[in-house]
């Protein structure tokens, strides 16, 4: 399933009725909770960038500033946080600078 926004690179949220839309519409999504300000946040950028270029997961970026209701509904309280759906229901959460390995198993897993 592709709507024109899936590109092969990561999607900027918009709102919450984007965010609720995009997740349903795709089977594997992986949503990057992240800051400008956040120093880990900007060393992870590029495995994320990677992984919406090198898998079949849709990948979300959600800017906690300017989406902090979203963050908040989450639950998300430190960043970067990174959340995997599957088939719309959250599947898979990690905290922080992951392995891009790492990151790319989870979502294989999801995927079978």
């Amino acid at each position: 399933m592709s709507t024109p926004e899936a590109t092969g690179a990561p999607i900027h949220i918009e709102s919450q009725e984007h965010f609720d839309d995009l997740v349903a519409e795709h089977d594997v999504v992986l949503v990057d909770y992240h800051a400008d300000w956040c120093g880990p946040c900007k060393m992870l950028e590029p495995t994320v960038e990677a992984i919406a270029e090198e898998t079949d997961a849709v990948v979300l970026k959600v800017d906690i500033d300017e989406h902090q209701s979203l963050a908040q509904k989450a639950g998300v309280r430190s960043v970067p946080t990174l959340e995997f759906y599957k088939n719309g229901e959250q599947a898979e959460r990690v905290i922080g600078v992951q392995d891009k390995d790492d990151l790319i198993d989870i979502i294989e897993s999801l995927s079978a």
